[in-house]
């Protein structure tokens, strides 16, 4: 009996002791973090003379440190390093000491004495690297780390922890380098590398250091492919397109690839508007022939990408005319179609805005809707697109009845509400002012931002500009204008516009004859005149309805067009601050962050 209740007792007592040193080491902790040292330190002493265990020991010594108990803390770790010779910790933490006090020979003795004495053992090679990182020693992790290499004789062992620090301290030569040794070995590291740099790199003076680390690392070992997509990452970070589509081909014809590559990165192009480089990409990919299976697609996304061109204003009137024969072989080659649809599309706008041919643009379409098998939205969309060329024709009735049965059909939807506002248009165009206000003052609640936007700004010009008879009258040949301007005729919009103020003087368009003529200069090209007139509604206009409008599109052009992302990034702050209402805000907000190099994610 005596015995069972010595063994109860004893366990008993165990469990106690076990609950109380649970209960220190809560508050221990709990003391640490709210960075009371003192409460801390004598918890962390006791926790540690009764386990030995080195994470006690540490956040103990911190403690001391933190408290400026310089001496006691030197006694302790001499102390411990005489019990305990080969316990690395206490040879480190007598460092430190010497460190904070000044004494840095001292501290650089001890720390060469724990580096010449790591064992050839990775886990206390980490330990020890880990150690220093604790007291932010960084230069002293980085130089454990690399000399774990030498000693266990494996240059790739503690990649992810050198990446780590590198980053931290935004070492970018030796991240590019880290980066640049690992890739060879673990390719499956490119998607992080280029997410991290893209993240810390800050202009174009950061990616000469990894474009000419590259540069030097292919020429060494050619045949390693990984460096090669790495150098087209960073020619498509720089917008060196041309740069990129050269490295492409090289790689496509050192690997014999069946293009999937390049026709992925020449969709990159169209996204970043260089249609000239996409262009060339698919006519490489289209010069390996039929057989290839990207030659129909790359053949296609050619004479869309020269498409694209056009609408930019970036063709003559000839390569016009072989765009819309190469649009037209696709259809005689493989017929009308639900799969040539979009070839018809593209050709009858090109016979009505930029060949003049409106008869054959309207037969296009119409022949275009009696295909079976096309979707209720996409016909939708081509009913709008013939009720516009109806307005070129001089039919505004049949244009009306068309938006109409769009309208009705696609109620509360994109297209509908689209076809809504397209006849409001119509009715503006007209000078039937009352009408396309009434259109508009419904879409204003439309679920599609754009569409609700447009629609506001279209009831405010007209309330805005029907107060006198001067801005009424003013207001019908602004409308007249927009009417050339849809035709596809800016030189005459353009004259129309400047004969507003003569013909109606302080009239109170001005705002919106200058936003107008900077959507002409955009889309024929001419950058310089559109950033004149955007700037001067900004700077006269400033509470205009179009000034958020306006400074979005001109730090649209200086980022895309000019690549002047300081002037870009400045205008974006300025709209973010100056109009957080407006529709343009989270956009804006967004590339700032881009410009900046923030990681956002994408």
């Amino acid at each position: 009996m005596k015995k069972l209740i010595l063994i109860l007792l004893f366990s008993y007592t165990s469990f106690l002791c076990s609950a109380q040193s649970s209960v220190d080491e809560g508050l221990a902790f709990q003391y640490y973090q709210q960075g009371q040292y003192q409460e801390a330190s004598v918890l962390l002493e006791k926790l540690f003379n009764a386990t030995k265990n080195d994470t006690y020991f540490d956040l103990w010594y911190t403690s001391l440190i933190k408290l400026k108990k310089l001496d006691e803390a030197e006694k302790i770790a001499k102390k411990l390093i005489k019990q305990n010779p080969k316990n690395l910790h206490y040879t480190m933490a007598l460092a430190r000491v010497y460190q904070e006090k000044g004494q840095i020979d001292a501290a650089n003795k001890a720390y060469s004495e724990t580096l010449n004495n790591l064992p050839a053992d990775e886990f206390k090679i980490r330990e020890v690297a880990n150690i220093f990182y604790s007291f932010q020693a960084y230069d002293l992790a980085i130089s454990t780390f690399l000399q774990g290499r030498k000693m266990l004789n494996n240059e790739k062992i503690f990649t992810y922890e050198l990446l780590s620090i590198y980053r931290f301290k935004k070492d970018k030569n030796m991240l590019v380098q880290e980066y640049i040794n690992a890739l060879a070995q673990m390719p499956e590291l490119l998607l992080q590398a280029e997410s991290v740099l893209s993240s810390i790199f800050e202009d174009n003076a950061d990616y000469l250091i990894l474009q000419a680390a590259l540069l030097k690392k292919i020429q060494k070992e050619p045949q390693t492919e990984i460096y090669t997509k790495l150098l087209i990452w960073q020619y498509l970070q720089q917008q060196e397109y041309e740069m990129a589509l050269r490295q492409l081909i090289a790689q496509d014809k050192r690997v014999k690839d069946d293009g999937a590559i390049l026709f992925n990165t020449a969709n990159t192009f169209i996204a970043n508007q260089a249609y000239t480089t996409a262009i060339k990409a698919f006519e490489y990919i289209v010069s390996k022939g039929k057989e290839n299976p990207y030659f129909l697609p790359a053949k296609v996304e050619m004479i869309d990408a020269k498409y694209q061109l056009v609408i930019t204003g970036q063709f003559d009137k000839k390569a016009i005319t072989d765009l819309a024969t190469e649009y037209g072989s696709i259809i005689d080659e493989y017929g009308k179609t639900a799969q040539t649809v979009f070839a018809m599309k593209k050709l009858a706008n090109l016979q009505a805005y930029y060949l003049n041919d409106l008869p054959k643009a309207e037969k296009t379409l119409e022949d275009a809707l009696t295909i079976t098998g096309l979707s209720a939205a996409e016909t939708g969309q081509m009913k709008l697109d013939l009720g516009d060329i109806y307005i070129l024709t001089q039919q505004p009735w049949e244009a009306f009845l068309i938006y109409e049965q769009v309208a009705k059909q696609f109620e509360n939807q994109a297209v509908g509400n689209e076809a809504h506002f397209r006849s409001a248009k119509l009715s503006f165009y007209q000078g039937n002012f009352s009408y396309a206000k009434s259109q508009a003052d419904v879409l204003k609640a439309s679920t599609s931002q754009l569409i609700a936007n447009d629609a506001l700004n279209l009831s405010l010009m007209i309330s805005d500009n029907l107060q006198s008879k001067v801005d009424s009258n003013a207001l019908k040949m602004y409308a007249d204008a927009e009417m050339l301007q849809f035709r596809n005729l800016p030189a005459k919009a353009l004259i129309k516009l400047d004969s507003i103020a003569i013909a109606f003087p302080n009239n109170s368009l001005t705002d919106d004859i200058l936003m107008a003529k900077s959507r002409i200069y955009i889309k024929t090209n001419e950058i310089n005149s559109a950033i004149k007139v955007l700037k001067e509604l900004i700077d006269q206009q400033g509470t205009s309805l179009w000034a958020d409008d306006a400074l979005f599109t001109l730090a649209d052009l200086y980022e895309k067009n000019l690549k002047n992302n300081e002037e870009a990034k400045a205008l974006y702050q300025k709209l973010i601050s100056d109009y957080p209402g407006s529709m343009f805000t989270t956009e804006a907000r967004k590339r700032f962050r881009k410009l900046r190099g923030d990681n956002i994610g994408t």
